[in-house]
């Protein structure tokens, strides 16, 4: 019998990405008083959330793709992928808050705390296991 390749996940993960991504962005939009520096963050932050949340949703299928990478220690685990692509994204958006407020772009109360970042982080890991959760709630184009 063949194996059965799993399916793409494009929509769910564009849907949560761009979910996290603008909860980021409105964090990002509150500590950034630059207008030009706002707008290319916030950009920076919804790419880069849709990015990671695709990642995590579609390991199965990459696995599928690539069997060899299942030889990998750290990467051979579905899980194991995502929480390394998840702590990747709070490395990242603590460093992209790291370096703003080194530079001076940044307001009194900055919002991006290594709670926020690893909050974003988990739910970047979670997002496979929480949109059958979120499904009935979204919109029929979301899914």
């Amino acid at each position: 019998m063949a194996a059965v390749q799993p399916a793409l996940i494009i929509m769910p993960a564009i849907s949560l990405g761009l979910i996290l991504g603008i909860y980021e962005a409105l964090v990002i939009h509150r500590d950034v008083t630059i207008p030009t520096h706002r707008f290319g963050h916030m950009t920076h932050a919804l790419l880069l959330s849709v990015l990671f949340v695709f990642i995590s949703m579609n390991v199965p299928l990459v696995y599928s793709m690539a069997p060899a990478l299942k030889a990998i220690p750290l990467l051979g685990n579905v899980i194991a992928v995502q929480v390394l692509v998840g702590l990747i994204a709070a490395v990242k958006i603590h460093g992209v808050s790291a370096a703003l407020k080194t530079t001076g772009m940044m307001s009194a109360g900055m919002a991006e705390t290594w709670f926020h970042s690893i909050l974003i982080g988990g739910l970047i890991i979670a997002a496979p296991y929480i949109y059958p959760v979120v499904a009935p709630m979204l919109p029929l184009w979301m899914k």
